[in-house]
């Protein structure tokens, strides 16, 4: 069943119907977030952090990590007009599809998927598809998300 654009506001479990969706803003992938994050991660790797090594491995500058482009586009959905009352992330299934490269434009689809009242009855889980794509309209990322919501 093909769903709707969620316009803004707030979203409980029993508001949502399978094929709903929250399209995200834009953000752009600066080289200053990717050092930020290899500061906090600890990830260094030259890729990430080096032109010229992203440019020895084939890439025309450097690539963001795969972890900091997730948290950007769970970022972009916490920013969203359109908000699901969440009470938990269950985890993720991504796939990194594409480099995202510094300077880089992303933009999220999050596509109500399935959706079930916890055992307890007084939670739901949500799972939603996840696509991530850049300023081409590239997927750069795809797979779901499960989220614990109120009803």
């Amino acid at each position: 069943m093909k769903g709707r654009s969620l316009p803004a506001g707030h979203y409980g479990h029993s508001a949502l119907h399978i094929g709903d969706r929250i399209e995200t803003g834009r953000t752009v992938v600066e080289a200053t977030a990717i050092d930020r994050f290899a500061d906090l991660s600890g990830d260094r790797f030259a890729l990430h952090m080096d032109d010229a090594a992203a440019r020895a491995l084939g890439f025309p500058r450097r690539v963001a990590h795969g972890l900091l482009v997730l948290s950007l586009i769970d970022g972009l959905k916490n920013q969203a007009g359109a908000q699901l009352r969440a009470v938990a992330s269950l985890g993720w299934d991504i796939r990194f599809s594409a480099p995202v490269l510094a300077g880089d434009e992303l933009q999220a689809t999050f596509t109500i998927a399935s959706k079930r009242t916890a055992r307890d009855g007084g939670r739901a889980i949500v799972e939603l598809a996840v696509e991530a794509r850049n300023q081409t309209g590239q997927i750069v990322q795809k797979g779901s998300t499960t989220l614990m919501m109120l009803p």
